[in-house]
């Protein structure tokens, strides 16, 4: 009796066309965003180092708010703790979405980008420890540099004119999210600090509500908006870092349509929160978080402190290598068969543009070194380290733009203009997430 035949996935293969119209929505308006959080990240950088950089850090250090509630909060501490909680509400909504309709709702699917996240996670990590143990630092900024900035990364791919293949940023993406849900869980462990059990049971509680108003289909911004607001200060006050009570909103929102609906609950808050999120939310914390002064000493630091070295090597080095090996191993373990279209050369690319880890790392960095000299050395460092990224990550994507060209063109063409690519309606286009091996 022969065997049966053993089902391989093909990585990086064409994606349903379902997958890829909702990976273009998010990606079209996080390239935008991510232009924008360039040009802030630019402006926070040159006033920080003009005449006027005093005017930066009043502006910077002015408070408000309601002291009753625990709420007076410098300017930019509500950008961090405040504005960055929507960013991580709609990083919540797309991990929801990939475990329920995208790359992470299967395990055969979900083991790729998974494994290579981890990786991506552990080695900057491990490369950090390693460094600072060898220099004498302290391991306080072992997160640093962990994380992914999804949106800078494709505002690099904008700015180079790329036109990578809907699975090429989709991969990117799906590592971007197991990324920020890694990212939520360090700061939701490691970084909280004088839990008020009280305030804290009450941000559970209202989380329950939250649940409970999903359960039962009930539609209103006027429900929500007041009860996310709530969670959020009593998350605040709790002593957990408030971006908790966004990603596990995320989380909560119904991400499947019930009959007749045009979009779910998910749906409507991405397509209205995303542009918030990587137009406003992100680049104003950009604006506060990226004005380092860029001195000769600052710059020293970088390379001779042991914890600002770790952070770029972790970045530049441990990002590259861990995505990469991780991806590979992953492939070859679950006998995943590379899109013959492209190389391991191109997960290469992704795997180094990965290491632009701007702004979750610059939060984390905050949150790790309450020491301002020592919080401008990592700050530098953050943005030495994603610089160096994007520049490689440019000169390895450019080498294979004119491949990557022809495969868009190839996705794209719609010779009959039904608003459907042609490719996903010819014969035995071979497009499906699996392919027979005998």
């Amino acid at each position: 009796m022969s065997d049966a035949p053993r089902r391989r996935t093909t990585f990086l293969g064409l994606l349903p066309l379902p997958e890829r119209n909702a990976v273009a929505d998010a990606l079209r308006t996080e390239t935008i965003g991510g232009l924008v959080l360039l040009a802030a990240a630019v402006v926070a950088l040159i006033w920080a180092n003009t005449p006027w950089s005093g005017v930066y850090e009043q502006i910077r250090d002015v408070r408000f708010g309601v002291p009753a509630l625990g709420l007076d909060l410098s300017v930019g501490h509500w950008t961090a703790d405040g504005l960055l909680a929507v960013f991580f509400l709609v990083a919540g909504v797309e991990l929801k979405r990939e475990l329920v309709v995208g790359e992470l709702r299967t395990p055969a699917t979900a083991a790729l980008p998974v494994i290579a996240a981890i990786c991506g996670m552990a080695v900057p990590a491990a490369l950090y420890a390693a460094t600072v143990t060898v220099g004498g630092g302290t391991l306080d900024g072992w997160a640093v540099p962990m994380a992914t900035d999804i949106a800078f990364a494709l505002a690099v791919l904008a700015v180079l004119s790329t036109h990578l293949p809907a699975a090429l940023r989709a991969f990117l993406l799906t590592l971007a999210v197991v990324d920020d849900l890694g990212a939520i869980l360090i700061i939701a462990i490691f970084f909280t600090s004088d839990l008020n059990v009280w305030a804290l049971g009450g941000a559970v509680a209202g989380l329950g509500v939250f649940y409970a108003l999903q359960r039962y289909r009930v539609r209103g911004w006027w429900w929500y908006v007041p009860l996310g607001i709530v969670i959020w200060a009593l998350m605040y006050n709790g002593g957990v870092h408030a971006t908790v009570a966004g990603v596990a909103m995320g989380l909560i929102l119904r991400t499947t349509r019930d009959k007749g609906e045009e979009a779910s609950p998910a749906e409507r808050t991405s397509h209205l929160l995303r542009p918030v999120s990587a137009g406003v939310a992100v680049p104003l914390f950009a604006l506060f978080a990226a004005g380092v002064s860029v001195s000769g000493a600052a710059l020293d630091a970088v390379f001779t402190e042991p914890e600002p070295l770790g952070v770029v090597l972790g970045l530049v080095v441990g990002k590259t290598v861990g995505i990469f090996a991780g991806t590979y191993l992953a492939a070859r373990f679950t006998r995943a068969r590379l899109n013959p279209d492209l190389e391991w050369a191109d997960v290469f690319s992704l795997a180094v543009l990965a290491g632009i880890g701007f702004t979750v790392a610059l939060l984390i960095g905050e949150l790790a070194f309450t020491d301002p000299a020592d919080a401008e050395h990592i700050k530098a460092a953050v943005l030495v380290g994603s610089l160096t990224a994007s520049g490689l990550a440019a000169l390895l994507v450019r080498r294979r733009n004119a491949i990557y060209r022809r495969l868009y063109e190839e996705e794209t063409r719609d010779d009959d203009a039904d608003g459907i690519p042609d490719i996903y309606q010819q014969t035995g286009s071979g497009h499906g997430s699996a392919e027979t091996d005998s």
